[in-house]
């Protein structure tokens, strides 16, 4: 099996490395809630998978009908506190972790690390946010969702693959996310051999006229120009929803 990886859109990537299949925060439907896919997706490609992980449990990062459109009942790693969720709605196999936990999916090591986000739900639900760092033959740093923080020049030092989030799906960002400029500063502090944008160009609000969808595509152009200037020794590698890179 190749080393890819596969961005299906948003925060949802597909890394297949070392024999072993991942999935990040699922959101696999055409429309949620008030929001409307860019791109058209095929789940059925998406094959079996190993494991899940979920880095928060925001709406668009844990979505229960995302996550019943899988075929498989693949291991879900998710924040300590959030598994309630998912057992009282049938999913039964499920590991919680705490920044500085680690798990095992086959032959790679899968480690939570901080994100500086806030994740709450509906009705008082809250747990803290995750990236997850996957170790095999190369080592791939998926940040989740984050604001900027120090400590990322220290968390996954040797990254070969950063999943930097870049934006969103609307045309303004709340607190705790990367805009491009701040995720280039990200990708200075890790220092990946790769970059590559997600967390953009793939839900809109239904309600936004077409004059207004610019954040679809001017993100990650951003995103290369400030890296670029920031870090230059980082090759940054922008997929179109759906693409896949090699590794």
């Amino acid at each position: 099996m190749t080393d890819r990886i596969r961005w299906v859109g948003h925060s949802t990537v597909l890394v297949e490395l070392d024999g072993v299949r991942l999935l990040t925060d699922p959101l696999l439907r055409e429309r949620v809630v008030m929001l409307r896919r860019t791109e058209p997706l095929d789940v059925n490609d998406l094959g079996d998978l190993d494991a899940v992980l979920v880095s928060h449990i925001h709406y668009d990062h844990l979505d229960i009908g995302s996550l019943r459109r899988l075929d498989e009942d693949p291991k879900i790693v998710l924040p300590r506190g959030a598994s309630p969720l998912l057992r009282r709605r049938g999913f039964d196999s499920l590991t919680e972790l705490e920044a500085g936990e680690e798990t095992t999916v086959g032959a790679l090591t899968v480690r939570a690390v901080h994100a500086e986000h806030d994740s709450a739900r509906l009705f008082g639900l809250k747990t803290n946010a995750l990236g997850y760092v996957i170790s095999g033959s190369k080592r791939v740093y998926f940040l989740g969702d984050t604001g900027l923080f120090p400590a990322m020049a220290e968390i996954a030092p040797g990254t070969d693959v950063a999943l930097v989030p870049i934006w969103g799906w609307g045309p303004s960002l709340g607190e705790g996310h990367l805009d491009p400029q701040s995720a280039a500063e990200a990708a200075r502090l890790i220092s990946p051999t790769l970059a590559v944008p997600i967390h953009w160009g793939t839900y809109y609000p239904v309600s936004l006229r077409r004059s207004e969808r610019e954040f679809l595509t001017a993100p990650p152009l951003e995103f290369a120009a400030a890296t670029a200037e920031l870090a230059p020794e980082v090759d940054v590698r922008v997929l179109p929803v759906g693409g896949s890179l090699e590794l």
